[in-house]
């Protein structure tokens, strides 16, 4: 069995914000894959199940699960549910891939990593907590910006030497609406991604 976790955060209001780049990964993932979220959630995540064959994955145990889930806990205890289904289910760390923003990465470059440290990021510093490991894959989008220190996206201040918007509330912005045009291929890349690491 395999568990694919997007980090993000539960309200609406976070929508299109960097640091819900994991749910929006997962949602345009079941989307192009005709899968649909269940109504209830489980261990505190929206979850959505699947087979590899269901996905469209070839040449390996077709009949393998796969289980999608976006942690409503908020992002930086995503680790709660985390820990809960793999422990229920009896996922091992290593079939455990997570999606997740990384604003040190530029904007639409992905990295995927076998296992690592948490680099700064509260939801892989509470998945490192709960799993008690850092040997789980995760794919890394970037979401690093040019805007990050224009001032559609600088935050107010009347500190002279307040140069940039903080590390909080970049990460809790919005795309700019040139980013958005180039999502969909990110996107798709990201999708990609997914496949590859579960036919791998």
């Amino acid at each position: 069995m395999k568990l694919i976790v997007g980090f993000g955060n539960p309200e609406s209001k976070y929508n299109f914000t960097r640091h819900n780049t994991g749910f929006l990964i997962l949602d345009f993932y079941a989307k192009v894959k005709n899968l649909t979220w269940e109504s209830t959630p489980k261990f505190n995540a929206v979850y959505l199940k699947s087979t590899l064959s269901g996905l469209g994955i070839t040449g390996k145990n077709t009949d393998e699960q796969v289980i999608f889930i976006k942690p409503q806990t908020y992002y930086n205890n995503v680790g709660e549910s985390i820990q809960a289904f793999a422990h229920f289910y009896k996922v091992p760390s290593s079939d455990i891939l997570i999606v997740c923003d990384d604003f040190n990465l530029d904007f639409g470059k992905m990295r995927l990593r076998e296992k690592g440290s948490a680099g700064g990021n509260n939801g892989l510093k509470s998945t490192i907590k709960s799993l008690g490991t850092e040997d789980f894959p995760r794919l890394r989008f970037g979401t690093d910006s040019a805007a990050r220190s224009g001032s559609n996206l600088a935050v107010k201040s009347n500190d002279p030497s307040a140069g940039k918007i903080s590390d909080i509330d970049f990460v809790l912005s919005k795309f700019t609406p040139a980013e958005k045009a180039q999502l969909p291929d990110f996107l798709h890349a990201a999708v990609s991604s997914i496949d590859d690491w579960l036919a791998a």
